[in-house]
């Protein structure tokens, strides 16, 4: 009985996710083609739009930024065998967090004292959204992917309530909050610049860029430098075995699913503090569910999540400009390419293992 081959890391996490966004942008320009517009013109004003002005790379970071945060909180997750689909929850409640620690506090402390208190708003909050129905699967059998889809839904209608009974000021009829004051907002990338004294065009990019890549770091050690990291890999992969060698499944989707919500809660402080200043109705927008794509498109991998999610800014902001450029092309049309590169290079990332396994077994043979 032959033994199944196991691709190289090289190959595995570097070649195979590349001919898979191939193999997407050839599918999309079909689809492009087939509307009656040139796909490398499309793609040229979607690059063009992302990636050739300091303004649209500003975008594309900053959308990034929360695909980042998305993308680690369903990987860790996923390392401990849960499937957190409750992003979308989580960061609502982040930004909830970050509200109520913004109104009560920002007028009275500095920027030094409020951002940190933020910061910790925000993981909290989406932390303990997370760990209800982490409790629910732990020590009820519930399982963690409805429960999270339940929690996406009361954290939607608990955000609503607070904003329409309880912080929207006296006499307005937008459903959102007060605004913040300045020591309660993230700076921008544009203000710190002109405050050194250079000059950059505005752009929503803020410091929560530097937040999501030590957040990379933390996770990346977190998971494989870590004893708490091993343990709840340990449960992942099985947890039966990780069971008799000592170790307590139900800890350790405590554990995971803390960490996730905490991240995911994150979002908060790029949206609802370094641009909207305020809180809004719908400032999660999705972000919950593409971070399901990043962290599979990245192999659950801090390095692969970063870079996946920097595609995913790069398609979100130059769909925006390719929807203003291109006469007849919608967002819609935007949104089906955005699909099928989610599917090619998330959901059917394996499809092409095979092929790959076979050629690599076929040059190593023949060697």
């Amino acid at each position: 009985m032959t033994q199944p081959l196991t691709l190289p890391r090289w190959i595995d996490v570097g070649l195979l996710p590349l001919w898979n966004l191939a193999v997407a942008l050839v599918v999309a320009g079909l689809v492009v083609m087939v509307i009656g517009h040139s796909p490398w013109q499309a793609l040229t004003v979607l690059l063009n739009g992302a990636l050739g002005s300091v303004r649209g790379l500003g975008y594309s970071l900053y959308y990034a930024t929360t695909f980042i945060f998305t993308g680690l909180a369903v990987a860790v997750a996923i390392h401990a065998g849960l499937f957190n689909i409750g992003g979308e929850g989580q960061a609502t409640l982040g930004g909830v967090g970050v509200a109520l620690m913004a109104l009560w506090l920002g007028a009275k402390l500095p920027a030094a004292v409020m951002l940190p208190l933020l910061v910790i708003a925000a993981a909290l909050f989406g932390m303990l959204w997370a760990a209800l129905p982490a409790y629910l699967q732990a020590w009820r059998g519930s399982h963690i992917v409805i429960t999270t889809i339940m929690f996406n839904f009361l954290g939607a209608a608990l955000n609503a309530y607070l904003l329409v009974n309880w912080l929207r000021p006296a006499g307005s009829m937008s459903v959102e909050s007060a605004e913040f004051s300045e020591s309660a907002r993230m700076p921008a990338l544009h203000q710190i610049a002109a405050a050194l004294g250079y000059e950059l065009p505005s752009s929503p990019l803020n410091l929560s860029l530097v937040l999501a890549l030590v957040a990379c770091v933390a996770v990346g050690w977190f998971l494989w430098k870590s004893a708490a990291g091993y343990a709840v890999r340990a449960v992942g992969s099985a947890p039966r075995a990780a069971h008799y060698a000592g170790i307590r499944p139900r800890s350790q989707v405590m554990l995971a699913m803390a960490i996730s919500g905490a991240l995911a809660g994150m979002v908060g402080i790029n949206e609802i503090s370094g641009v909207q200043g305020k809180l809004t109705l719908d400032f999660v927008a999705g972000a919950g569910f593409t971070g399901i794509a990043v962290s599979l498109m990245g192999r659950n991998h801090p390095v692969g999540i970063v870079l996946a999610s920097l595609l995913f800014g790069v398609l979100y902001q130059g769909g925006v400009e390719v929807s203003f450029e291109l006469q007849g092309f919608s967002r819609e049309m935007v949104v089906t390419a955005q699909g099928l590169i989610v599917l090619f290079s998330g959901a059917m990332a394996t499809v092409s293992a095979p092929l790959f396994a076979r050629l690599y077994a076929a040059i190593k043979g023949g060697r």
